[in-house]
């Protein structure tokens, strides 16, 4: 119940009914001698006060009286007590998204109360205590084109129009149950979602008309529980909301933290209406983390426009939260990797004393989505490699790769399943032992590595330097962290294979210590290690595809066969640099 002061006259003498109690959007009881509310709490001080002496743009050119716009004692609309509008006829343009869990239909008699103002076909003054030939006279007949416009669109604004029940939170994980939801957010008498949920129509103390306040996100978390949004680094950045982002509109509240939600979402008259944006969801994110003056000084967008990357700007639009990996287009978006709403400092749990990344999810890929190594798709991503299965999977993206004797097709998980003959240590532990006996002594303690071991930015904080960590882009092919040369005849140095010889120690590789042919391969002949190892893991008989053997067939043909006979000996069968190898034999 809030009580309004009129203070207003009418030919010239005060009104009678200067305190007026008006309950909710629905009845009007007029009280002589009512108690005064406070200023703040009173539609008189509002932008709803439309009398001739309303503090708004938008007024009468005469009318003093101050609830006649909506209510009236006499000859009100009989589906509604004491309503003094008609209420619109129009067909809705009602909100559409792919996520959404709700069965949205046209507003409910609620909304079509204020839609009767707010989507501006019906001139503000015409109510139903005055003939529609005579209707009370404003400086602006219907209401202005702006944001409190809502038109007969309401597909870029918040749903209304559905039922917020149980089984709507059942199905939606991220809605609570209306059980938890506060009091202060009026739903309807079956669970009805409609305007005066959020909206209190006779209280602006708040802004906007909010029953809670939109700070911190407040509001929207009445009714949205966002997994892992407290602790996020958006949730808790005190930094500007910069203008690129809300395209020049001010914010009410200019620190993201403050801000929270509307820094990206736009309850009303969203530019992007699915999931409410200001912008795609690639832009919305460069706005902050793009150019010199990128979020903490990183810049991603420049990072991602190196020689090889995920390249996020050229699969705009196309994706999707509600799509399913096996079946998805080829794209790449900020939001396949990162839960905005979720997302935390961009550090890494590191091995010591390696530097080597553990295998879990960072906190920059809290509750993203994923591919488990058994090929099932899951909700929340647990340990790295699930995230990028998502796209280096079963439905794995074209990117460009090297033509193996047994190849998967770009299908990495089935490299690195626990069954194949030999792999890096990404989904099953380190053998151990000295089957690698080239391995720097940093890197013997290495149980686990994870895609970003060696997928990374040259330039990554993580490696000592200044730039962005993550496998966004990098100057080398492959998107990798240091240099891989896969071209026939490369000369062998440092910097050749310095990827390789992150972990390997090159003096053991050049001393022929674990194949006594190494040296005569990749610095006599310039072979360059890929034509013999693949760098995930090959499927196959281990005494055939042990030590990542599984040759490049634009390199090596023949027979292609290769069998080991014992510890650091074996045969190969196989034409490579025009030699023909048969039973060719090597040992320790």
């Amino acid at each position: 119940m809030h009580r309004i002061r009129h203070g207003s006259t009418k030919w010239g003498v005060p009104n009678p009914l200067a305190g007026c109690t008006i309950s909710g959007a629905v009845g009007v009881l007029c009280l002589i001698g009512a108690t005064v509310a406070r200023g703040d709490e009173s539609v008189v001080i509002s932008k709803h006060n439309l009398s001739a002496g309303g503090p708004g743009t938008v007024r009468a050119t005469t009318e003093s009286e101050v609830c006649i716009f909506c209510h009236t004692p006499h000859g009100s609309d009989p589906q509604t007590p004491l309503w003094n509008r008609h209420n619109p006829t129009a067909y809705y343009r009602i909100y559409s998204s792919s996520t959404t869990q709700a069965r949205i239909d046209q507003p409910g008699g609620t909304s079509k109360m204020c839609l009767s103002c707010h989507d501006g076909s019906i001139a503000m003054g015409m109510v139903l205590s005055r003939p529609p030939n005579d209707p009370i006279h404003l400086n602006q007949p219907f209401m202005p084109t702006g944001p409190s416009n809502l038109t007969n669109d309401l597909s870029d604004d918040h749903p209304i129009g559905f039922r917020y029940d149980r089984q709507l939170a059942n199905r939606d994980h991220q809605l609570r149950s209306p059980d938890l939801v506060s009091k202060r957010v009026k739903l309807g008498a079956r669970g009805e979602m409609e305007c005066v949920a959020c909206h209190d129509p006779h209280n602006n103390e708040l802004g906007d008309f909010l029953r809670i306040t939109a700070r911190e996100g407040a509001l929207c978390q009445t009714c949205h529980k966002m997994d892992g949004w407290n602790r996020s680094s958006h949730a808790n950045s005190p930094a500007l909301v910069p203008p690129a982002l809300t395209r020049g509109a001010p914010l009410e509240y200019p620190a993201m933290n403050d801000a929270a939600c509307t820094t990206c979402h736009q309850t009303h008259g969203a530019a992007h209406p699915q999931r409410l944006l200001r912008d795609r969801s690639f832009d919305l994110c460069i706005s902050c983390h793009g150019g010199s003056g990128g979020a903490g000084g990183r810049d991603i967008l420049g990072v991602m426009n190196q020689r090889s990357g995920h390249r996020v700007d050229r699969f705009r639009d196309r994706h999707d939260p509600a799509e399913q990996p096996l079946v998805v287009r080829t794209h790449v978006d900020c939001v396949d990797c990162h839960n905005p709403h979720a997302v935390g400092p961009s550090q890494f749990a590191l091995t010591p004393p390696t530097g080597m990344i553990l295998p879990d999810v960072p906190p920059a890929m809290d509750f993203v989505p994923g591919v488990r190594l058994t090929g099932v798709p899951t909700e929340q991503a647990r340990l790295y490699y699930e995230v990028c299965f998502r796209c280096h999977s079963d439905n794995p993206a074209p990117v460009p790769r090297i033509a193996r004797q047994r190849d998967t097709g770009g299908n990495i998980r089935r490299q690195i399943q626990p069954s194949a003959a030999s792999s890096h240590p990404i989904a099953t532990p380190a053998r151990g032992g000295m089957e690698v006996p080239s391995l720097l002594p940093q890197a013997r303690g290495i149980v686990t590595m994870t895609c970003q071991s060696c997928h990374n930015n040259p330039d990554a904080r993580q490696l000592g330097r200044t730039g962005p960590n993550g496998p966004h882009g990098s100057r080398f092919d492959y998107l990798l962290l240091d240099r891989y040369e896969t071209a026939d005849f490369t000369v062998e140095s440092a910097q050749s294979y310095a990827l390789c010889y992150t972990c390997h120690d090159r003096n053991s590789i050049l001393s022929d210590q674990s194949f006594r042919g190494h040296r005569r391969h990749i610095v006599d002949a310039r072979t360059p290690c890929s034509a013999c190892h693949a760098a995930h893991g090959v499927q196959g008989p281990r005494n055939r595809h042990d030590n990542l053997i599984n040759f490049d067939v634009t390199i090596v043909g023949g027979q292609r066969l290769y069998t080991d006979t014992g510890n650091f000996s074996g045969t190969c069968t196989l034409t490579c640099h025009g030699v023909n190898h048969v039973n060719f034999m090597y040992a320790p």
